[in-house]
């Protein structure tokens, strides 16, 4: 049986985290706080973040800004602004 957290992100009780996918204290607050569901939604936002950005991760101030990016989206609610993406209309 998979362990559940109240989501931040979500606002809800679901399934968390199997493990701890990022280091130190903000690895252990999403461990402790964010579902599965709202890290896999983070991660495809990262990965946009990443390409139209040309991040290096590599670069400390790269790493910096998508950490940033992700406590922002994922604690805050703010949304990723990605320069020149539209969503797709339904």
């Amino acid at each position: 049986m998979s362990r559940t957290v109240f989501c931040e992100y979500l606002k809800k009780e679901a399934p968390g985290l199997d493990f701890q996918l990022y280091p130190g204290d903000l690895g252990k607050k999403i461990f402790n706080s964010i579902s599965k569901e709202a890290f896999a939604l983070w991660q495809a936002k990262q990965i946009m973040l990443i390409n139209e950005k040309k991040l290096n991760m590599m670069n400390p101030e790269h790493r910096k800004l998508l950490e940033e990016q992700m406590e922002a989206f994922l604690f805050k609610g703010e949304n990723v602004e990605i320069e020149g993406y539209k969503p797709v209309d339904k």
